[in-house]
């Protein structure tokens, strides 16, 4: 992918954010259940972070060809792993995000874009989210998580802990921190004039599925964490993460 069709696609993609196509009053978020306030709010905040994204994605072009292939497979990762829905005893469903493994190898800037590729692709394809609420999906899922992934590791990094531990814990708690942000989300459009209340109503009714969840996507992300550390130790290298990043976000 040039360089120009990368920022032709985040102009694109932030054009689409601003500019909900349905009316709705009223996990990923279903289409029509924010009002358009909020899809046009959240579209705007998630802006800056996919033209961030954009400008470290065109500079990892540059990078080792095994790099992208890297990120070519942190993508469809990402597709596959947050497409499987499991439905949760509390009337709702749930998924892994895959996002905190890519940030980790990556950072969270490229993973936005990547994030929000996923995003549109399931939305038309597997009615999976929907594109009025576009960026409120993106900025649960594709931001938020991925930069609490990444700083968490990061921090652990400089802090030296194991690459296990580090990968477990910034895997598994940006899992969580993107289903806090979808509840905060959700809260801010229901919440019958209580907003905590509406808060925790929604924290509960993704918690009992999406807590083992998490946990078990903490444990995956470690394990292929692991082989991509045997084979790519190279490719990793280049990245920084393990050593100095080389590639600039």
């Amino acid at each position: 992918m040039s360089k120009k069709l990368i920022k032709a696609f985040v102009v694109s993609v932030s054009v689409l954010l601003l500019l909900p196509s349905t009316y709705a009053c009223a996990m990923h978020i279903m289409e029509g259940y924010l009002s358009p306030g909020y899809c046009v709010l959240w579209g705007a905040l998630c802006v800056p972070f996919l033209i961030w994204g954009g400008v470290s994605m065109s500079r990892q072009m540059k990078a080792d060809n095994m790099v992208k292939l890297l990120l070519a497979l942190s993508g469809a990762f990402v597709f596959i792993i947050s497409s499987l829905k499991i439905p949760s005893v509390t009337g709702s469903c749930s998924h892994p995000t895959g996002t905190g493994l890519g940030a980790i190898l990556f950072g969270a800037p490229i993973m936005s874009v990547l994030g929000i590729i996923v995003l549109v692709f399931q939305a038309l394809l597997l009615a999976h989210g929907g594109l009025t609420t576009l960026g409120a999906n993106t900025f649960s899922m594709a931001i938020a998580g991925p930069f609490l992934s990444w700083g968490l590791y990061s921090l652990l990094k400089k802090m030296k802990a194991p690459a296990a531990v580090s990968v477990f814990l910034a895997a598994t708690l940006g899992d969580v921190f993107t289903y806090t942000v979808t509840s905060f989300q959700l809260a801010m459009c229901h919440n019958d004039g209580n907003f905590m209340f509406a808060l925790g109503k929604f924290m509960l009714v993704f918690a009992p599925t999406q807590l083992p969840i998490a946990i078990a996507e903490g444990i995956l992300s470690v394990m292929i964490f692991n082989i991509i550390e045997k084979y790519c130790n190279r490719e990793l290298k280049i990245l920084g993460v393990t050593g100095e990043r080389r590639v600039s976000l």
